[in-house]
């Protein structure tokens, strides 16, 4: 059985920013938890973050950015918390390496999981294309990531 990391957060974990979950409901999510073995991980979390936290956001880039030094994430209150990201991002990786994950499902718009988008980093609520962090060095690593929207190649891989 495929191995797959999911953000524990879509897995029913309150270790979100603000101590809550995001509840999928898909067919196709529950199908490929089914029918992987699921490796649950949040990278914030392994990296020491407290829950709740404050809310953070990559300012001036993306994941890519971050990881090569030219991006910073952010707490609204101007605490930097890149290296907690980071390290969040290294721990995944280790996990992915070690268990043989070729694949992870990732929750959208995070600074840390985000696959096709984040946060504007500016705190409007506004989103733009890019990758959190994690994504972003999981990918580097030919690890493919998608998010709990997109799950056609698990799907049809099962």
């Amino acid at each position: 059985m495929a191995k797959v990391l999911v953000s524990s957060c879509l897995l029913g974990c309150n270790v979100r920013y603000n101590a809550s979950q995001i509840e999928v409901n898909s067919a196709d999510f529950d199908d490929v938890v089914k029918s992987h073995s699921i490796i649950s991980f949040c990278p914030e979390v392994a990296a020491g973050l407290v829950i709740p936290r404050a809310p953070a956001e990559i300012c001036q880039g993306s994941g890519v950015d971050v990881l090569a030094g030219s991006a910073k994430i952010m707490c609204q209150d101007q605490t930097d918390v890149t290296e907690a990201f980071i390290l969040g991002a290294e721990l995944a990786l280790q996990v992915c390496i070690k268990q043989g994950v070729t694949h992870a499902i990732l929750t959208e718009s995070s600074p840390s999981c985000g696959s096709s988008n984040i946060y504007n980093g500016k705190f409007e609520g506004v989103k733009i294309p890019g990758q959190g962090v994690t994504c972003a060095l999981l990918e580097k690593h030919g690890i493919k990531v998608t998010n709990q929207y997109e799950l056609a190649e698990l799907t049809s891989h099962s």
